[in-house]
Order: C-alpha cells, then structure tokens, then sequence
C-alpha cells in the first residue's frame, strides 16, 4: 500500500515522548503537525517510558484532528525495532526516522514497518549527516518516503564545523535539500532554532527557508508555531499583488506577448508560476476560487 501523502505542515511541533504532562496539551498550541519525540528529547534511561507515551497518548491527539507522528530511535540503535513494534499507534500521520543515510536502511525500516502492520504508514526522513544531505535525491525517492527535515545541529556536528547565527555553515545543505524535494516531488521541513527564546532569528530563517523553498520549520517550543505558521502563510499584500499580476499577465498574454512590465517589474512565466504558488499557499487559486 502506498502512504498517504502529508498534509499541510508549516509548523512541525516537537515534543519529548516522556512528557506525559505536556503532549495531551499539544493540540492547543496550533501547529499543524505534532512529532512525539521518543529519540533525542528522551533520555537513554527512559526509552521504554517514552514509547509507552506515545502509543497511548497520541490517540486522543489524533480525535482531536491533529497530525500526529512519531519519532523512533535511529535503525541500528537498541531501541529502534521495539519503538515501531510498540510504540506506535493507529490513526498516525507517519512515523520519522532520524539519521538517514542510505536506500537500505530505508527498505530495512519499511519491512520492521510492513511486519508490525505499520506499512502503510509513510517516513519522514531525518536527513542529518554530510551522507544523507549528499544522498538527499536519492533517498527521497524511496517509496515508503513521504518527506524529509534537515537537522541542522547533527548536520554540523557530523562535519565537525561550528554553528553559527548566519547559517553560512549550512546553506549548502537546505539547498541541496530543497534541490531533492522539487525532483522528488515530496516536502521538507526546515532546521531548528534551537534558542527558542529567539523569535527575532526564528522569524528570519523561516522567511529564508520560504525564499528557498522549504515547505515548513521544525519547532521546539509553542511559542515558535505561530511565527511559523505567520511565516508560511502569504499575507494579504503578497496575496492581492499577485492576484494583480497574474490578472495583468493573463491580458497580454491573450494579445499574444509573452513578458509584461507590471508595476515595474518585467513579468513572463516562470514569475506568473511563483505568484501562482503564493496564491496557492494562501487558499485561493489562480482564478480567484477560494480553496477548501
């Protein structure tokens, strides 16, 4: 069976599998995906704990209508067969994988998938190594992956460079990322900020992941999920100016020029499409519908 493709996911919320206190909240905070975190944000003592969380809370999330996923341990660790085998629950948007580096390990997560009747649950894949981020395009052509995210802090690690508050260390890497997911066809989602205390820096990477092409940002507070959310969503001036455009366009293109000059700017096809997509994102389509 193939998996269900991913719903809209601007905002990708984390949180620790052992916090009982905190996930049955997590529907309030707005995102539009919630990752049950039973990898890094659990500690090594408390696996067993972590997963038994997220097979029983995630349920009442998914009722709700939120999105739920979860975050197993990485193939190859202790914990990772008994995370898929005990850890998940029906209802699930998917199930991510952390530091994915080659097709086998994802045929290997597929069959523990398929043999605990999981398999028709789609992988998010964690895309954290100087490996991964080079096999991107390949990977994000397996068929059991519906998408991937780019963990930035392990990226950087694993190269032994330093992160930095540019993000020059890691320009590369979202690009290349972006590159696989347009071949692919399937979305990304982009690195923590891992101060979440600073909205001024997560507001702009995530107009830097929208320029580029990312289709969401991780998060790990609920603070960051609205600014998230502001971010991936065009506002009314982006909305109504590209309504203009592409109205402008659509006139000389049926008296038969194929660039205009709109408002200055030199307007042909590949700038109609960008104002088609941020129409898109904003619900409306190119003929002025709003979409459902």
């Amino acid at each position: 069976m193939k998996p269900d493709p991913l719903a809209r996911m601007r905002s990708v919320l984390f949180a620790p599998a052992i916090r009982d206190d905190m996930i049955p909240k997590l529907a309030r905070a707005g995102a539009d995906a919630v990752i049950i975190d039973c990898e890094d944000a659990t500690p090594l003592g408390q696996k067993a704990a972590g997963r038994l969380n997220a097979l029983e809370l995630a349920p009442a999330l998914i009722a709700d209508g939120q999105q739920v996923f979860v975050r197993v341990n990485a193939l190859g660790t202790d914990w990772f067969v008994d995370d898929v085998r005990f850890g998940l629950a029906e209802g699930l948007a998917g199930v991510v994988v952390p530091m994915v580096e080659d097709m086998e390990q994802l045929d290997r997560c597929a069959k523990v998938l398929a043999e605990s009747d999981f398999g028709h649950l789609g992988i998010v894949a964690g895309l954290e190594t100087g490996l991964g981020v080079a096999d991107a395009r390949t990977l994000l052509t397996h068929p059991q992956v519906v998408g991937a995210y780019f963990g930035a802090e392990d990226y950087v690690a694993d190269l032994g460079g330093q992160r930095t508050d540019t993000n020059v260390e890691v320009h590369y890497a979202r690009s290349v990322i972006v590159q696989a997911s347009r071949l692919a066809r399937k979305p990304v989602f982009d690195q923590v900020v891992a101060n979440f205390r600073d909205s001024d820096r997560f507001v702009r990477e995530t107009a830097e992941a929208r320029a580029m092409g990312f289709d969401g940002k991780l998060c790990i507070h609920p603070g960051q999920v609205e600014l998230a959310n502001n971010g991936f969503t065009p506002n009314e001036a982006e909305v109504e100016r590209a309504e203009r455009l592409l109205a402008a366009f659509d006139i000389g293109v049926a008296s038969g020029v194929a660039a205009i000059d709109f408002e200055g700017q030199m307007v042909d096809e590949p700038v109609a499409e960008q104002a088609r997509q941020i129409l898109k994102a904003g619900g409306v389509d190119p003929r002025g519908n709003t979409l459902g």
